[in-house]
Formats: structure tokens, sequence, C-alpha cells
């Protein structure tokens, strides 16, 4: 099942390259990909994910320039999310898990598109965001419709945990821009913050916090370190904020108590 699942990815993030880079130019999504040097058509062939990228050695068959490592690197990191999600969430003898994959598949996606784009352009592609936003509600209010039951607290509603994680994140990333003038944090980042803490809720989103400003903290120590960037150098950080959601929607799956091993008082 799970190779099942890292085939789907690999396609699927084959996909997303072509969206994040057709958004950042204005591009219509219709269309067979092209080779952004010499505009010719990718054959079919050349385009199989991660395979045909190092059939061709990273040179367009066409024109000889260099195709960017994005492709392969996005491939491959959208095939090993969605095996992952695929193997932890999904059982094909519960219907309800069918849902859950479902809505974790499609977020996992549009999180990797804001990746991607902010990486490129350290900028926020707004118009995913808010996609992400409203179908983070969505099926927050179906998951609490489908499995309402009496004695629920309010933190045990994903809606209500959702709308709390995205507040505070929000808040969070919006007072900082704010004070900052944009100098420390971009005010799309609140936004990103917004979405993933509708998607992991509260009390998670203070370790998706945390375990983005840790890889940050160390993506940019390793760049001043090999001369590539400064103290003073600005860095995307919706990425990290990518990552580091990736990392807690995976480990709570595994070990659910993750939370109480550094806030108990909030669980």
């Amino acid at each position: 099942m799970m190779v099942i699942f890292f085939l789907l990815g690999l396609i699927i993030g084959s996909f997303l390259n072509v969206v994040a880079i057709r958004l950042e130019v204005a591009e219509s999504l219709l269309g067979r990909s092209h080779c952004p040097h010499c505009q010719a058509r990718v054959r079919w062939h050349d385009n199989i994910p991660l395979l045909s990228f190092v059939l061709l050695g990273a040179r367009c068959r066409d024109c000889g320039e260099k195709i960017s490592a994005q492709y392969f690197w996005v491939e491959l990191l959208t095939g090993i999310i969605f095996a992952l999600v695929g193997s932890l969430f999904f059982d094909p003898l519960v219907l309800a898990t069918w849902t859950e994959t479902t809505f974790y598949l499609v977020m996992s996606s549009i999180l990797i598109v804001i990746f991607v784009y902010d990486f490129r352009s350290m900028e926020i592609p707004m118009t995913v965001v808010w996609s992400g936003v409203i179908m983070a509600l969505l099926y927050s209010i179906y998951a609490d419709w489908t499995g309402f039951g009496a004695g629920h607290k309010f933190l045990e509603f994903r809606t209500f945990a959702g709308v709390v994680g995205g507040a505070v994140a929000f808040l969070f990333f919006f007072l900082i821009s704010y004070f900052s003038k944009e100098r420390w944090m971009g005010m799309g980042d609140a936004y990103v913050g917004l979405l993933i803490g509708l998607v992991v809720g509260w009390p998670l989103i203070l370790l998706a916090l945390t375990s983005s400003f840790t890889i940050g903290a160390v993506f940019g120590l390793m760049l001043i370190a090999l001369g590539k960037k400064t103290m003073q150098s600005q860095v995307p950080f919706a990425p990290f904020l990518v990552l580091g959601t990736f990392c807690v929607i995976i480990l709570d799956k595994i070990y659910p108590q993750l939370i109480d091993l550094f806030w108990p008082f909030v669980s």
C-alpha cells in the first residue's frame, strides 16, 4: 500500500511543480509541460517522475539547457509524504479513513505548493492559502458532524481546536510582522500560520511552530557556516512552517502523547 501512495505522490509532485511555477509567472495551468528555456513541449516519456530527470542527465532533450533540481526533489518529497500519510492514516476496510487520508493528501499538496512558491519567490500564493483554509474548515465541520458524541469537550471538536490553533498562529506572526515592519517576518506568513493552525489544531500548533523555528534555525546556521548567507540575509520562512507541520502531523499519529512531553499543561 505504501508503494501505491508513493507512486501517486510522484505523479502529484510532478503536477505540483507545474502549479507552483505557472502561478509564479501567471501562466495558465492548462496545456502540456514545456521547457522554460526553449519552450519545446516535453515528450510523455521525458515526463516520468524522477526517472526522466536522471535519464536526461538533468538537461532538456531539445536545447540541452539544465533542468532545475527542484523538479526531482519536489517529486521525491511529495512521494515520501504521500507514502507516510497513506501508511499512517489509510485503512481500506475503514470508510472514515478514506476521507481523512484524502484530506491530508490534499493539504499536503497545498502546503507543498506554498513551500515551492515561497522558496522560489519569497512570496505567499494567497489563492492557494485561502483554498486550503476553506478546505480545512469544511473538513473540520464534516469530521465533527460525523463523529459527534455526548460528553465532548470544546477542544475535542476539530473545528474549535482548529480555529483556536489558527488564531494563535495568525496573531503570533501578525504581531511579529507588524512591529518589525515585515523585516523579520512577512505578513503572508501569518496567513500560512492560520492555515496550519486549522490543520493541526490546538495545542499541536505549539509543536508545529517550535519545530518550524528549530528547522529554520538549523538551516540558517548551516547556510551561514557555508558562507551562503549572513546574519542579515532574508530567507523564506513558509518552507520551514510546512516542514514543521509535516513533522508534527506524522509524529502525532505515531505517538499521540507527543504534546504531553512538551506542554502537559495545555492538553
